[in-house]
Formats: C-alpha cells, structure tokens, sequence
C-alpha cells in the first residue's frame, strides 16, 4: 500500500509541474515585480508607515547610489537608541517596544508604568501550560508558539473583536506571553521528545524580558549581565524592520482582510519560520558546524574560499547555491544591524573564549562578497546581514537551535502589534495585488472525450 500511494504522488507531482510551470522570459515581457521588488531590487510601493524605516541608497540625479545601510524605528537612529539605553546601563527592549507601539520614547515614569502593564499582562490562562503547551509537544517550537497563540483565541471574549482599544490588550498580551510561550515549548520537547528532565520556571516581575529568557531557560536560572545584555540588543535590533519584510507585510495583509489578532500573529509567525526569513540564522550556524567540519584548519583561507565557492556553485553544504547570511534584499554596502551587532559580538566572544569561532566568522564575512562578486551578476553590493552574527551569539549564549528563531519572533511580535495598530488606525483597504493569468481559454471536454 505504501508503494502504491508514493507512486502515485509521485504521479501527481510530476503532472503538476507540468500544467503548473511559468516560462521564466513571461516575468519580464508582462514587467511582473517578482516578490514586490523591481530589476534594481527596489520594493514596489504598497503603503504608508510611520514606525520603522530602512535605508540603503540616496538618490542623486535620478541615480541610486548605495550607501551605508541604516534603520530607524519611529526616526529614530537605532545606533543611537542602542547606544543611549546601554550608554546608561540599561536595558532597552521594553523601552524600543514602547516607542514602536506608540511613536515616542517614554519618560522613566511612562515605561515603569508600561513595564508594570506588561507584567499584568504575562500570565497565562489557568492551566494552559499543563493542558496545551505540555501536551502533544511539538519538535518543531515555531510551530508550538502558533498552536498556542491559535489555542489563546478559544480563552479571550472578546477574540473577534478589532477595536484599536482591544488590539491593544491583546497586543500587550502577545508580547508579555510569548517568551513563556516559546521557552515552555522547548522544554515540553526536551522532555518528551530527549528525554531530559523538565524545567517551568515562572518570569519574574523584576526581570527584563532577555533577563526573563535566559531565566526561564536555564535549569539553573543563572546568567551573566554581559549575556542578558547581548541578548537584549539581539531583541531590539530585531524588533521592526519596515513594513516591507515578509512578515510584517503579512501581518498587514492579513489585518487588511479583517481577520482577529491570533489569526494574524499565526499568519506572522508561519511567514518568520522559513528559512528565506527567520530561519536564516539556523542555517547560518549549520553552515559554519558544515565549514568547521570540512576545513580543519581555520587559517587556511584558499580552503575558505574554496567552501564558499562550492556553496555557491551547489556542490557544498546543502544544495542550495547559497552562502546563508550574505546579501539582504534591502541592504548593499551594509547591514546597520550586522555592524552593531559585531561589535558585541567580539566582546561575548572574548568573554566566553570563542576568539578563533569569531575570527573564522570574520573571514568569511570578508572572503563571502568577493566570491559571491565574481561568481554572480549582482545589481548592488552584499555585505552580511543580521543573520550572519545573531545565530553565533545564540551558540554562545549556549541557546538551543530550537530556540534561534522563536527569540526572533520574541523580538518581532513587538513590530507586527504596531504595523496592525497602524493598518486598523488607518482603515486601509485589503490587500490585494494582481496576478496575469498566462493560461490559453480552453472548451470543456466531456469525460467521454478525455480517454481512458
């Protein structure tokens, strides 16, 4: 029987690529924007936004020209915000999900006051750890989170309702729970599914949300305040990116239409977990285990080079002809996220005494452009993206692989609750992009006439 029934999808697979292949030359005589984004890589421009923008190239005479990559949340420099919360040694998470949420830094008595809210905010129905989280464990934790934030629907009164007031709370809701969402998720699966002993321990109030994390996470609560400040700048400079990014566009198509906000955050959450989006940094972190196992000797630069290159040509690594964590759709000269993200990044390493995994991290963000240039025709410039560094401080953080991209969705549940509050206060229409049918109009044949 099980012969039987692959043979036959197999059948079906091969009839569909069939009847359901595009001729590639079709995209540029109709001028299709694939993926929203024209021949020079720019976005098509489908909306308006005030929370966070990325920039990449100024615009002289007509001419784009690339430049040093920078983003800002609500105008503000996100070098500047990091610098200013960490300059005054604190944490700046709650404090960047504040100004994503409502347009402004809050004043010390604002975010103690929205910290407290977001500690209300936290707690989980009566036994929803116990009767959804630990039952039926998922391996895969993004998809956990989603189970839970769909099963949270069945516990809100007022789920249907898309009032900006109620948005609000459930907004709230959404980023106080989903840390414990995603850490109760992979300890349900260390569990049952490796056979480890299981570890809930409940947030505590005082706690920042990385604080929080790390807490949560660890079988002995501990961690270091060189680690729970790395991973609160890994949170805040993954918080928004534009309303252009996979997710985020998602999040806003999917408000377009009407739908509640657990429906929509499921929407997110599913677009984050491929590995073109969210899960980049998973293999980012899969390539560089591939790499140190091939190349024994990390100062061997002509063997580096010689990886990247069979990665780029689909021979190395898993297939794909990529080399994961290079290039941006957005981005040319550089990733602003990469670049301040490095500079914590050599400290933790020092730190932990990961030196030589950084400076192998530093050469191949050095050798990967070159090779990338010479093997492909590039309309701009690649440099490495915020992906390239955030999974080897997950590693020295000593967080699962499991966990690398739920901290993302952690980070980015703050920018999705904004774009929705944005799309719901704007009273946009739904989204709705064309497509051009290329298929010829056909007669109806009778079964009769369709063989046997």
């Amino acid at each position: 029987m099980r012969n039987e029934t692959t043979r036959e999808i197999n059948e079906y697979t091969e009839i569909c690529r069939a009847n359901m292949t595009i001729d590639g030359s079709l995209y540029a005589k109709y001028d299709v924007k694939r993926g929203l984004r024209d021949v020079s890589g720019r976005g098509v421009l489908a909306g308006l936004t005030r929370i966070a923008e990325v920039k990449s190239y100024t615009i002289d005479d007509g001419e784009m020209i690339p430049c040093e990559g920078k983003l800002y949340y609500h105008g503000y420099d996100i070098e500047q915000l990091v610098e200013g919360f960490s300059g005054e040694d604190r944490m700046g998470f709650e404090e960047t999900t504040y100004l994503l949420l409502f347009g402004a830094l809050p004043t010390k008595a604002q975010l103690a006051q929205f910290n407290e809210q977001l500690i209300l905010h936290r707690e989980l129905p009566s036994s929803f750890t116990r009767d959804v989280i630990l039952k039926a464990p998922s391996k895969d934790m993004m998809n956990s989170i989603a189970r839970s934030i769909l099963t949270l629907y069945s516990y809100d009164d007022r789920a249907e309702d898309v009032s900006i007031e109620n948005v609000m709370r459930q907004s709230l809701q959404m980023i106080s729970r989903l840390p414990r969402l995603a850490i109760y998720g992979y300890q349900a699966f260390r569990h049952y599914h490796e056979k480890q002993s299981l570890f809930i321990h409940s947030p505590l109030p005082e706690l920042s949300t990385a604080e929080n994390i790390l807490y949560m996470l660890r079988p002995d609560c501990t961690f270091t305040k060189m680690e729970a400040k790395i991973l609160d700048i890994a949170l805040v400079l993954h918080a928004d990116h534009g309303g252009g990014n996979n997710s985020t566009f998602t999040t806003r198509v999917v408000t377009s239409s009407g739908s509640d906000t657990y429906s929509t955050v499921a929407a997110a959450l599913g677009s984050l977990k491929g590995p073109k989006h969210g899960g980049a940094n998973i293999k980012v972190s899969m390539m560089f285990d591939d790499l140190k196992e091939k190349v024994k000797n990390w100062n061997d630069e002509k063997a580096i080079e010689q990886y990247l290159s069979d990665c780029l040509d689909k021979k190395g690594f898993d297939g794909s002809g990529l080399i994961y964590g290079m290039g941006h759709a957005v981005y040319s000269l550089s990733d602003p996220r990469a670049t301040l993200f490095k500079q914590y990044v050599e400290r933790l390493s020092k730190d932990k005494g990961m030196e030589e995994e950084f400076a192998l991290y530093s050469t191949v963000e050095r050798l990967a452009p070159q090779i990338i240039s010479e093997k492909k025709k590039m309309y701009k410039g690649v440099s490495a993206n915020v992906d390239f560094y955030s999974g080897l401080v997950y590693k020295m953080l000593q967080l699962p692989d499991e966990l690398f991209t739920p901290i993302f969705a952690i980070a980015r549940i703050s920018g999705w609750c904004a774009h929705r509050l944005e799309e719901l206060i704007g009273g946009g229409k739904i989204v709705r992009p064309a497509y051009k049918n290329v298929s010829k109009h056909r007669e109806y044949l009778p079964m009769s006439n369709r063989g046997l």
